[in-house]
């Protein structure tokens, strides 16, 4: 709490006094952008004791209204300051039509993100990250992939070399890779972020967004992860029980692999997620591959885990009812003041991280 406490100490002191608005933004960039106090705080949840982590995740939320709350109060009243500045130095010709306004919104797969993340966090999940261009090795040789699998061909991932060697990556499960090489078990965390293939249409993007889960300990097994999986997807999709099926399938980095299918039906034109007797397909999982584990020099006989993909986009169009991949990049500011989600409006029941 001492961190917790020294970061609101000096940034309620700075917020105290007089400011200027670009000062009050590099503030707010400092405290919440993606490498900001607050934000790596958050980060941090997954590697404090059990006992401590839920009046750190309280304390830590409490903090973040505090200083946000703060600054959004600043950024009012420096912007009627400067109005009733302009109302006393400036003659208004009112006949004038009046300016249109836009202000931004945030992108579903930005809220999407930090939805999944806030849900794993509390769970004990750190958040992990890796460069979207990737050597070979940890793309495909480490994660136990054949050199004649179908995924390593140029049809289907973007190689940036004639040998093959650097490419952009197919999956964020070189994160897994780089965290278990670098540390020492136990591993639990998640990797979201962007990934590429050679594939589009209406379900498929070149570029689109993965989260992978890993967690690996000593006498972790498929009930574990059933249990991590049923907690998350009902937290996501906000209801209360979900109908959930494995079927058996193959990864070459799991054994053994299973997709997961979620129950649903359709009432008035819409997907209700958790009822119905209809399944959707919805990630891939298993248990982490001995070999993945050797590449890492991690024992599988003392050590074993689970791991999960799970596509991000996929998962804001099922929730937000979005029906069209392409239109989240189509740039169209029309779409995205639909769908997207005001940074200044933030709901009471918000769970994600502050932008």
């Amino acid at each position: 709490m001492s961190d917790l406490k020294k970061i609101r100490d000096e940034f309620i002191s700075k917020l105290k006094g007089k400011l200027t608005l670009a000062e009050l933004n590099q503030i707010k960039s400092d405290l919440f952008g993606k490498n900001g106090l607050v934000s790596s705080q958050f980060k941090k949840i997954g590697t404090i004791d059990a006992s401590e982590r839920k009046k750190f995740a309280s304390d830590l939320n409490i903090i973040k209204d505090e200083l946000h709350d703060l600054i959004i109060l600043k950024i009012n009243e420096i912007e009627k300051a400067n109005i009733n500045e302009k109302l006393e130095k400036e003659k208004i010709d009112v006949t004038l039509p009046e300016r249109s306004f836009v202000r931004g919104k945030i992108h579903p797969v930005s809220q999407t993100i930090d939805e999944i993340s806030s849900i794993f966090s509390e769970i004990g999940f750190s958040v992990e990250e890796g460069p979207d261009v990737e050597n070979e090795y940890n793309n495909f040789t480490a994660l136990n992939t054949p050199d004649n699998h179908p995924a390593r061909d140029m049809h289907d991932t973007f190689y940036l070399d004639e040998k093959k060697k650097r490419l952009l990556r197919t999956h964020t499960s070189p994160v897994q890779i780089r965290t278990m090489l670098k540390d020492k078990p136990p591993f639990k965390i998640i990797a979201p972020g962007r990934t590429y293939r050679s594939d589009s249409d209406q379900t498929h993007s070149p570029m689109f967004h993965q989260v992978e889960g890993l967690h690996i300990d000593k006498n972790i097994n498929m009930g574990h992860l059933k249990g991590c999986l049923n907690y998350f997807i009902k937290e996501f999709f906000e209801v209360k029980k979900i109908k959930m099926r494995f079927r058996p399938s193959h990864f070459p980095f799991t054994e053994p692999s299973a997709e997961v299918d979620i129950g649903y039906e359709i009432k008035d034109g819409k997907i209700i997620i958790g009822e119905g007797d209809q399944w959707l397909e919805i990630l891939g999982c298993g248990m982490v591959h001995p070999n993945v584990l050797k590449n890492v020099k991690v024992d599988p006989a003392k050590f074993q885990g689970y791991a999960f993909g799970i596509g991000i986009d996929r998962l804001a169009m099922l929730k937000y009812g979005i029906n069209d991949l392409r239109a989240f990049f189509d740039c169209d500011y029309r779409w995205l003041n639909h769908f997207g989600f005001d940074p200044l409006d933030v709901p009471t029941n918000y769970r994600g991280l502050s932008r």
